[in-house]
């Protein structure tokens, strides 16, 4: 892995770590504004318990060594849940602007999972 590579993973997935984890906090304990965003987008309010708890977890497994598995279930949270959000805001029709936010998590997303470190991935090719 380059060294430009390393800077662009750390960076992308640092900034992806506090977003997640910062509204992972606020949806897991309902605070900051989230129940008015989810009734808005017409969604029960115990989905905000739930997927800030997996926000949560999912931020602890990319941060920590090992275990390759779970951080590609754990990427493809993220990405599920931020495209799902982008998509939701557009659906309702907000303005685009509403959709921004999951957006640039999402790509945040895509860039620390395409940039992660080898050692971080999944071995394909190792042999039985």
């Amino acid at each position: 892995m380059t060294r430009r590579n390393k800077i662009i993973y750390w960076v992308v997935t640092i900034f992806l770590s506090i977003g997640m984890l910062a509204g992972g906090i606020q949806q897991m304990f309902q605070i900051g504004g989230y129940n008015e965003i989810v009734a808005n987008l017409r969604y029960p309010l115990y989905l905000l318990s739930i997927i800030g708890t997996w926000k949560i977890l999912g931020v602890i497994i990319i941060l920590i060594p090992k275990f390759p598995l779970f951080k590609e279930w754990a990427y493809a949270g993220f990405f599920f849940v931020m495209s799902g959000a982008t998509i939701s805001h557009l659906a309702v029709g907000q303005a685009f602007s509403e959709a921004i936010p999951p957006l640039i998590l999402l790509t945040a997303t895509v860039l620390s999972w395409y940039f992660r470190p080898v050692d971080r991935k999944i071995n394909l090719n190792k042999s039985v």
